[in-house]
């Protein structure tokens, strides 16, 4: 597995409905929420990029707003605890939901978290060789076979070898993308999910200062 992701998704309601929508980016909605999110840093638009790509360099910002959802990909949601996450961004969501998903292929970690109307319902990080790192709230529908043993990790027939989790983090990522947002990164095809190529997303960058040359 190579997929990786820090975004966060601001919905008025169903974000999974109102992405499959497919509603037009609305630029000048995107122009107002980066300088909102990321007041007083200066971010210039450099071109589009699209929501397979949700994980940019630490000096980008990845956002798109369309009708009734946002999305925002930044470093500032690569945390290990996402219950952390600033609340400027928590309030961002107003009256909605906020649902937070990052994952590192190359750590096999994952991490995940929501909000309700500002309140934090769940919160869920970890990898195989940190643990859990955070477990907060009741477990969503889509976590439950995971957690019941229904997709073990194999490691072969040495009990030393045992995976040390029930299920490996970059699968229950993947299924938090479908059944949260109605995509994924990796997998076989499905007809019921959208390509997240079809959805675009502003890249800005932050702006280099002018060097002052002296002679």
């Amino acid at each position: 597995m190579g997929a990786k992701t820090w975004m966060l998704v601001l919905a008025e309601s169903n974000a999974r409905d109102a992405l499959a929508a497919k509603s037009p980016l609305d630029r000048e909605a995107t122009q107002k929420l980066v300088d909102a999110l990321f007041a007083g840093e200066k971010l210039e638009s450099i071109a589009d990029g699209d929501l397979s790509y949700t994980r940019p360099p630490d000096d980008e910002v990845h956002i798109g707003c369309f009708q009734g959802v946002s999305v925002v990909a930044a470093k500032e949601f690569g945390s290990d605890y996402p219950s952390k996450l600033h609340q400027r961004f928590i309030a961002a969501g107003g009256n909605g939901t906020v649902t937070l998903h990052a994952m590192h292929s190359v750590v096999d970690w994952f991490a995940y978290a929501r909000w309700e109307n500002g309140n934090l319902v769940r919160s869920l990080s970890l990898s195989p060789d940190s643990g859990i790192l955070e477990d907060i709230g009741e477990r969503l529908p889509f976590e439950e076979p995971y957690w019941s043993g229904k997709h073990p990790v194999v490691c072969g027939g040495n009990q030393k070898n045992a995976y040390p989790l029930p299920f490996h983090p970059l699968e229950l990522g993947e299924e938090a993308l479908m059944d949260q947002f109605g995509y994924r990164l990796e997998g076989s095809v499905d007809d019921s999910l959208f390509e997240p190529e079809s959805i675009p997303l502003v890249r800005y960058k932050h702006s280099r200062p002018k060097r002052c040359n002296f002679w």
